[in-house]
């Protein structure tokens, strides 16, 4: 049989950029203009000093012109520099849990920016049990989907692309969630150890079953999950404690309501979105999650039938220290990388697959997909605002073939807008964590050699490799809201 169905392509993402002169954003051309004026003014009084005016103007202006690769400013380095040497002379890089540790009556609270997380529960309007990840400096509550993700194994390419078309739909959707700020995806590829495998098949023997049965039955369990690797798809939607129409802030127990009341909404949202059955995870499921990705080598006895349940409290790690490129905590060694640029191309629904899937050189990999959706009335404001930015730097520079890309993409958004689209910004956190500093290397040279293909621009994290790490746990770290720059100073330089 043949068919004329063509698969579709995706793309058209594309970078806000502040207008300015050449790389400057907006900020950095104010300080330009006002630095050349303050310069002329003083060499029409004295010429001496009008020109060591534009010396010391054109180093003051050196860092923002300069770039590298990623698009991040000399002057951006430097400060990160400087701020990872204060926080190290400080000891802000080590941390101690336990009962030798700093942490007070001997826990093992999480560290950095979930120290101060809490774990409230609830139940939402169909009864089941669910857990919110709290986070008292920004108000957050993070509520935590366990998928079963169907998989696109032996599945018809219409049928992943309607997929596709429904998760767009699901995204564009949160925008008109009242209170919501951010969700993510989490996919983790960790070795299977047959624990559940091995749990099911004893539970479900029949001890009258015929011998033969029942060895093949152990052969089974004993020699499937050898070498194999447990796929893990966890999504995370955050709210913060919006205020109600003309009242007070909610508190915790009103947003605990709130959230329950929405939780089946956003669960049958997912339906045809390939996410397969989704359920919100408990507390105590959420401890073992945490636990597990801090010391990767207690997962076989937290696993275990008898492996008691993990308090929120306890779920960090005992020890862990930071490092300019890397993050040692407990017994794992771990890398985070950041996406610094988006395919510039158009691109299958594929194209993410071999990051995703399980690498022999990693022993567990965590990819997650951080969204931040626009309500429907910045949105529009925000793609013309793109328009007319785009229109600006379009100019007879070397680069007037990609300004002149960047202006269709930007037509193209704000049309897709009106016709009901929604708008999100999105990034990608990609952390590999191995047993041993030694395996670093090769997981590092892995993770490289599966960026090329998904056609991504992967920046290791150098200096905030904790809070990289942490962020790409599904618990509802939203970065940009833990900056103390504000995003209209950081966008406009």
């Amino acid at each position: 049989m043949t068919s004329d169905y063509r698969e579709p392509t995706y793309g058209n993402w594309h970078k806000p950029a502040s207008p300015g002169i050449g790389r400057l954003g907006l900020a950095g051309t104010l300080i330009l203009m006002v630095g050349l004026i303050i310069a002329t003014m003083i060499a029409m009084v004295s010429p001496t000093a009008g020109l060591a005016g534009l010396v010391l103007l054109g180093l003051v202006m050196l860092p923002l012109f300069i770039q590298d690769q990623h698009g991040r400013t000399a002057l951006q380095s430097l400060t990160a520099r400087f701020t990872w040497w204060w926080g190290r002379s400080q000891g802000w890089h080590l941390y101690r849990s336990g009962p030798l540790g700093v942490i007070s009556h001997g826990s093992g609270r999480l560290p950095g920016l979930l120290a101060a997380s809490r774990l409230v529960e609830g139940h939402d309007s169909h009864g089941l049990p669910f857990a919110l990840v709290v986070i008292p400096s920004r108000r957050h509550y993070t509520v935590v989907f366990e998928c079963n993700a169907d998989g696109a194994a032996l599945v018809d390419q219409e049928q992943v692309d309607t997929w596709v078309s429904h998760w767009g739909y699901w995204l564009a959707s949160l925008g008109y969630e009242p209170g919501l700020v951010a969700a993510s995806v989490t996919i983790e590829t960790a070795p299977d150890l047959g624990l559940r495998l091995r749990e099911e098949v004893h539970a479900n023997t029949d001890p009258n079953a015929p011998e033969l049965a029942r060895a093949a039955l152990d052969e089974i369990v004993w020699n499937y999950p050898v070498g194999s690797a447990r796929v893990s798809t966890r999504i995370a939607v955050t709210f913060t404690a919006l205020p109600h129409l003309g009242g007070k802030r909610r508190d915790q127990d009103a947003m605990v309501r709130e959230i329950g009341r929405r939780i089946p909404g956003l669960i049958s949202g997912l339906d045809l979105t390939g996410a397969g059955s989704a359920r919100p995870m408990t507390a105590d499921q959420l401890g073992r999650a945490v636990r597990i990705a801090y010391d990767p080598t207690s997962q076989p006895s937290i696993e275990a039938t008898d492996g008691g349940e993990v308090s929120w409290e306890n779920a960090g790690p005992v020890a862990a220290q930071e490092l300019w490129d890397r993050y040692v905590h407990d017994s794992g060694h771990s890398i985070t990388w950041g996406m610094s640029e988006a395919p510039r191309g158009e691109v299958l629904s594929s194209v993410m697959s071999g990051l995703v899937a399980p690498h022999h050189d990693i022993a567990r990999k965590r990819v997650t997909f951080l969204y931040r959706p626009h309500d429907p009335a910045s949105a529009a404001r925000i793609v013309e605002r793109d328009r007319k930015d785009t229109r600006f730097r379009l100019d007879g520079s070397a680069s007037a073939a990609r300004n002149e890309l960047n202006v269709m993409k930007s037509d193209q958004a704000a049309v897709e807008e009106a016709r009901g689209a929604g708008v999100i910004r999105f990034a990608v956190l990609v952390t590999a964590t191995v047993h041993s500093a030694g395996d670093l290397p090769a997981a590092a040279a892995a993770v490289d050699t599966l960026a090329a293909p998904a056609r991504v621009r992967l920046r290791r994290m150098y200096g905030s490799q904790a809070s990289a790490f942490a962020a790409g746990l599904p618990l509802g770290v939203v970065l940009p809201d833990h900056l103390n720059v504000p995003a209209l100073v950081r966008e406009s330089l």
